[in-house]
């Protein structure tokens, strides 16, 4: 099954004392890179939240923006700092003052500052909101994987796609590949009979710098390694697990056979052929960088 890193998900809860929205975004990455916003009265949960996105998401550039608000002020008491409070307002007076600015809503403005209002709640109330909080984001990380999975199906169908064209690109050169090997003994036997004549020439030596010749324009292996690479990318492609990394490097070896046969061709039809399999191998590099 393969999966993208590409994944949105998203949960809520809303009732008559609390409002809570979580949001999971991901993005494609080489490694996992964990950004939480966390509301004030959960800050030191961050690294609890990290290892659950991390267990679940694996790998990507994840994002989990969480929000909460608690609306029964009879069990949240809200306080402020009043010497940061009056400190902030202050300064910030005094500067809009220097700069001739406007002064009305500076007071909210500060009230924002870090530090200056703290919402206090029993502990065990606490707790409560966060569990249900916790709940929500392994909600909203369940929907960020479904999207993963229906994402990749589309990457899956398009990766088959590519490969097909490849492997028809490779049968085209297996079906010219024997005329052109034809066509270069045909050449060498007539340099052959144009030098035989010479008394410098000698038989032994020719037919073993012919042969080195033949071989080195010889393109069976690559074309069957390539198509066991090729052949193996589609195993991969249904295996239960996404193996992004795996496939990647298996284009890469693609990429070497691919090369080697327009470097041995030494064919132009063969060399049009191999251009259009560099162009389709190039889409399925591009397609690998969101994969899982």
């Amino acid at each position: 099954m393969i999966k993208s890193m590409t994944g949105y998900g998203s949960a809520q809860l809303e009732n008559d004392s609390l409002g809570i929205s979580v949001e999971v975004k991901s993005l494609n990455s080489k490694y996992l890179d964990t950004v939480i916003k966390l509301p004030r009265v959960f800050f030191d949960k961050e690294i609890e939240v990290k290892k659950i996105a991390s267990k679940k998401l694996e790998r990507g550039k994840i994002a989990v923006n969480i929000s909460y608000e608690h609306k029964d002020s009879e069990e949240a008491r809200i306080t402020f700092n009043e010497k940061l409070l009056k400190s902030y307002y202050k300064k910030v007076k005094k500067i809009a003052t220097d700069i001739d600015a406007p002064s009305d809503g500076l007071l909210k403005l500060v009230m924002e500052f870090p530090g200056v209002m703290r919402t206090e709640e029993t502990k065990d109330k606490l707790q409560d909101h966060w569990n249900r909080v916790k709940d929500l984001i392994l909600e909203a990380i369940i929907k960020c994987e479904e999207f993963r999975v229906a994402e990749g199906t589309t990457l899956k169908n398009k990766l088959v796609v590519y490969v097909d064209k490849i492997e028809t690109y490779l049968s085209k050169v297996d079906k010219i590949d024997p005329t052109r090997t034809e066509a270069i003994k045909n050449r060498l036997q007539k340099h052959m009979m144009e030098i035989e004549g010479n008394e410098k020439f000698d038989p032994n030596r020719f037919e073993q710098e012919m042969v080195y010749y033949i071989e080195k324009l010889d393109i069976s292996e690559e074309k069957v390694r390539l198509k066991t690479h090729l052949d193996y990318f589609l195993e991969i492609l249904n295996e239960n697990e996404s193996q992004g990394k795996k496939l990647s490097f298996l284009s890469q070896e693609m990429g070497r056979e691919i090369n080697t046969i327009g470097s041995k061709a030494n064919d132009a039809e063969i060399q049009k052929l191999v251009v259009g399999m560099k162009d389709e191998l190039e889409k399925i590099k591009e397609q690998l960088q969101n994969i899982l």
